[in-house]
């Protein structure tokens, strides 16, 4: 079924945005940089590091649009899976070419809208990037929209009584920004170059600490690729 605007993004978008926001402001101190780079209007991919279960609620309250999640297909068989569905996600197989997933994404995007991938596949326990899966790059060079990277610091301190100390949260959003090779084919290699261009954009927006693979200066990191499949 192709995406449209009511499918996607059902009324329990605006509702559980609302409630993100609210808790963020109660809970944590709360920033976000960058908002008003945001585009307003078109496709647009999304590709932020992952640190926490919490980080799309976090990424849809500090985006001024709605984001369409590809969410691992493990939570569409969670009791909580209600909500994951509720504000339009979709499900992707992860370690994997999940062609299912890439078509919904590449129509999502050809309906004008914004896609949010975390382009590690998952979380990174140790807070710094770990190697980018293909997957990120696979669709944006076959959809040949505009990126938006974002970097999220400060997530995991939600998890059990960490939020009774009111955790700084800091979302930074950097410049949108196009793939190099525009003619939307791409052979393994070249997925590889594309995969570390975007990984580095949102590199560049955190701390060096938090850079891991991709601090600058840093060289060859294909090994980390099949550690991760």
């Amino acid at each position: 079924m192709p995406f449209d605007e009511s499918c996607i993004v059902p009324p329990f978008y605006a509702t559980g945005t609302a409630v993100a926001r609210l808790s963020l402001w109660a809970i944590a101190g709360w920033r976000v940089r960058g908002r008003e780079k945001v585009p307003r209007s078109g496709p647009l991919l999304v590709v932020s590091n992952h640190l926490h279960f919490t980080d799309p609620p976090i990424v849809m309250a500090s985006l001024p649009r709605r984001v369409v999640f590809m969410a691992k297909e493990e939570l569409f068989h969670h009791p909580l899976a209600w909500v994951v569905r509720g504000v339009g996600a979709f499900p992707v197989r992860r370690n994997q070419l999940d062609r299912t997933a890439f078509k919904r994404g590449l129509e999502a995007l050809e309906a004008g809208l914004a896609v949010g991938i975390f382009p590690e596949g998952s979380r990174s326990l140790s807070g710094s990037l770990k190697s980018g899966l293909p997957g990120a790059a696979f669709l944006a060079a076959h959809a040949q929209v505009p990126l938006l990277p974002v970097a999220i610091q400060g997530s995991p301190q939600l998890h059990g009584t960490g939020w009774l100390r009111r955790p700084s949260i800091t979302v930074t959003i950097g410049d949108p920004f196009a793939l190099p090779h525009g003619n939307g084919r791409v052979d393994r290699e070249q997925l590889d170059f594309l995969t570390d261009f975007i990984m580095r954009h949102i590199a560049a927006l955190l701390p060096t600490t938090y850079q891991g693979l991709y601090k600058e200066g840093t060289g060859d990191h294909k090994e980390g690729h099949s550690s991760e499949r």
